[in-house]
């Protein structure tokens, strides 16, 4: 009995630690929505009076809203500024808050804690609201009052007003009269329709003129707010436009293809709001709205964010795919999430629309009876899989192959990033140019300063300076690339621990371009070195540095063109199972060095940096996850034989 006594306070002594430890993580959260908000208002409120809130006070939604919004038009223009913005922010909150009250069960105490705080952090960070603050847009009301109606208020009459309320302000909000009258709620969807009909009328009322513009004139709206084609437009009907369709042959195609996303999408939405999971079900309506609306421009998009609540995948390591995914499209822009291909323009153009139909029609959401709805198949980590910070996804050892399609999502959207930050990085022309002169003062006393000597050199020998120059144009990321694949494929506990150091690596480089912009040897005036690959550089142009306006040519210290072949280099010499494998991989890093010297675009010291940068990489992961494993081809441990383990995290005692 004593011995009950002590493991049942152990065991409430460790929940009460659990719940303070997250408790504090809940409070970090919260000041992260707090620092959001400070800088969304700062940014709202320092746009040019000409340029804020331009929907407000021209507004183009229904006549219903601007009967609503009419009398803030006559208030000064700092007053109204400072009230839309706050205004705007405390609905954000507040859906933020419904929507975390009304996930589905069972809810552990950890997502119990830490729903609302994310929630509205990703409000505040996506391109629906920011796109809101910036233009004066309401489309933040109609998602709050749909869910209201939904999850708050007793008595289906007053849910349908709420609903009603919401399509009053976009029409194709109608749709969820389907999903109501469909899951037995036939009162509130009564109530919907009358409600829609009442404040559309008292609005042609007092409004006559705009009411019969808009419904009559522009079919519902449709032509207000800018062009159709427009890639702000992420409805089917803007994408027909965009791919080429007009006239009497597009409108049919798209009343065929809208009506099938209804019926299909609908579907769907009923299953999931009889299986439990409404705020699923009110996701995939939002999503069919969208799909179906003529217009649905970027401010009208919200609903696709709360898609984020179906759960997809088996498998613990494949959970997290589908919020990501749908994170990032609400957002990042476009270009950061589909590579800049002409083949890919046509799903770049249109990544919300794609999203949202997929939503609708495709994505396979988990019924909350699968025995994978709560409990997922675990995921298997290496051995000794106790790392330092194994809360972190990132840098968990996992000895599965992890998810490819979320590996290529991560890895294009930090690359575009890492492509954005290091323009960003871009120095002054003086800076970099006294910054080489330091280098090249370094180098000359440590007898190192070989550029200009082994430039002119290359340059003598014509087959050699073809070489070279291919080298330093070709293997940049065909080898790093190359090396991620097989090791994804072949060793995927290597994968993770080699894409992390890589990580690091690249993350450390952009701190170096930002504090210590540098100009390569051949944008040096005066020094001599021949650029073998841009040609002749015209010294006259004060902007010289800068052959295009998508890359830094200040961005040389370190180097990563070194830096991510020595990874490479040191990545092969470490898994490689044969001894020339090894030797072949470290020759890579040899002959870039060379290449990057010969062609003038690194000084020998900015090797160097690369070389440090790729040992605080490799030091970080070691650090952050500790020794690497070293497997065998049968997944145990190569020098003791230990089976894997399966760590799929400990049990939350407390749910609702």
């Amino acid at each position: 009995m004593a011995n009950a006594e002590q493991s049942g306070r152990d065991e409430a002594i460790g929940t009460g630690r659990a719940t303070g430890r997250w408790g504090t993580v809940r409070a970090v959260l919260w000041l992260v929505v707090a620092v959001l908000a400070v800088r969304q208002i700062a940014v709202a409120l320092d746009t040019p009076n000409d340029e804020a809130l331009m929907d407000l006070t021209r507004f183009t939604g229904t006549p219903f809203g601007g009967l609503d919004l009419n009398p803030l038009t006559s208030a000064a223009e700092q007053a109204l500024g400072w009230g839309w913005t706050f205004g705007t922010l405390l609905l954000v909150v507040a859906l933020g808050l419904v929507a975390a009250r009304a996930l589905p069960g069972p809810v552990t105490r950890r997502t119990a804690l830490l729903a609302a705080p994310v929630a509205v952090a990703l409000l505040m960070l996506s391109l629906p609201v920011r796109d809101t603050l910036y233009l004066g847009q309401t489309s933040v009301l109609p998602v709050l009052l749909v869910l209201v109606g939904c999850f708050l208020v007793r008595g289906e009459r007053a849910g349908g007003v709420c609903v009603g309320l919401a399509a009053a302000l976009q029409p194709t909000v109608l749709l969820f009269v389907v999903l109501l009258w469909l899951t037995d709620r036939r009162r509130a969807a009564a109530s919907t329709a009358i409600t829609f009909a009442g404040a559309t009328a008292l609005a042609w009322a007092a409004l006559p003129h705009d009411s019969t513009t808009y419904w009559v004139h522009h079919l519902a709206g449709v032509g207000l707010g800018g062009r159709a084609d427009d890639l702000a437009n992420q409805s089917l009907h803007g994408a027909l436009l965009r791919f080429g369709l007009t006239g009497p042959v597009e409108i049919a195609v798209f009343l065929t293809l809208a009506a099938a996303v209804a019926v299909f999408g609908m579907r769907r939405a009923v299953h999931y709001a009889r299986d439990g999971q409404l705020l699923l079900a009110v996701a995939i309506t939002g999503c069919v709205v969208v799909a179906v609306s003529p217009t649905s421009w970027q401010h009208q998009l919200l609903w696709v964010l709360l898609a984020v609540v179906g759960r997809v995948g088996k498998k613990a390591s494949s959970r997290c795919l589908w919020p990501i995914a749908v994170v990032s499209v609400m957002t990042l822009p476009a270009k950061m999430m589909v590579p800049n291909v002409e083949i890919l323009h046509p799903a770049r153009d249109n990544v919300v629309l794609l999203a949202a139909l997929a939503c609708a029609l495709v994505v396979p959401f988990l019924s909350r009876t699968s025995e994978y709805y709560g409990t997922p198949i675990p995921t298997q980590y290496a051995p000794k899989a106790e790392t330092r910070l194994r809360w972190v996804p990132l840098l968990r050892r996992v000895a599965t192959r992890p998810n490819l399609l979320l590996e290529l999502l991560l890895i294009r959207v930090v690359y575009t990033a890492y492509q954005r930050t290091r323009l960003e990085a871009t120095g002054s022309r003086a800076s970099a140019e006294e910054h080489a002169r330091q280098i090249l003062s370094v180098e000359e006393a440590l007898f190192l300063d070989v550029e200009h000597w082994f430039n002119h050199a290359v340059v003598g020998i014509g087959w050699l300076r073809v070489f070279f120059d291919f080298y330093y144009t070709s293997f940049h990321f065909v080898v790093p690339l190359t090396v991620l694949g097989l090791l994804y494929w072949r060793r995927p506990a290597d994968y993770r621990w080699a894409r992390t150091a890589i990580g690091f690596t690249t993350v450390l480089a952009l701190v170096g371009f930002f504090l210590y912009p540098l100009a390569p040897p051949r944008l040096m005036p005066g020094l001599g070195i021949i650029d073998t690959i841009h040609g002749v550089q015209d010294f006259s142009r004060p902007d010289y540095g800068r052959l295009t306006e998508l890359t830094n040519q200040y961005a040389a210290m370190p180097s990563l063109h070194f830096g991510w072949s020595l990874w490479c280099g040191l990545t092969i010499a470490i898994v490689a199972p044969r001894v020339w494998m090894k030797v072949l991989g470290l020759m890579h890093p040899f002959f870039t060095v060379l290449a990057i010297v010969a062609t003038g675009n690194h000084w020998v010291l900015d090797a160097v940096g690369g070389a440090a940068v790729v040992g605080a990489g490799f030091g970080l992961t070691y650090l952050l996850t500790g020794p690497r494993a070293a497997l065998g081809k049968n997944g145990r441990k190569a020098d003791e034989g230990v089976p894997l383990t399966v760590v799929s995290g400990p049990p939350d005692p407390v749910r609702r």
